[in-house]
């Protein structure tokens, strides 16, 4: 049987958006709350009725939490133009290596706008 696991975290964080186009308000420094989504999929073990603990997601996520919650994302390689796009591939690439069988990386920057990812 194969499933999927989502797993949601939190962080706040002040970001700008140097390359939006002039006059655009995101170029101005602002904040938002973000909410992430990770999912892994793949085959449940027969032995144990499970395919993945939760728990190893949330040690993933950890040290990445730690660095941007309440941060200027800019200030963080490899987000010094850190749209919700530009973020998914960034967790994408810094998570993958970690979880086996990472299918998808959601980030809602509000609770209306966001952004899918499911890599390369």
């Amino acid at each position: 049987m194969k499933v999927r696991l989502t797993k949601d975290f939190q962080f706040e964080a002040a970001q700008t958006l140097p390359k939006a186009p002039a006059g655009h308000k995101c170029r101005q420094m602002h904040g938002h709350s973000f909410k992430l989504e990770i999912s892994v999929e793949g085959e449940v073990d027969g032995a144990t009725g499970w395919f993945f603990d939760h728990a190893e997601i949330t040690q993933a996520m950890r040290p990445m939490l730690d660095r941007l919650d309440h941060s200027y994302l800019n200030e963080i390689e490899g987000l010094e133009n850190p749209t919700i796009e530009n973020m998914a591939a960034w967790f994408w690439k810094k998570l993958a290596p970690q979880l086996p069988g990472l299918a998808e990386i959601v980030i809602h920057e509000t609770p209306t706008a966001r952004c899918s990812y499911r890599g390369e």
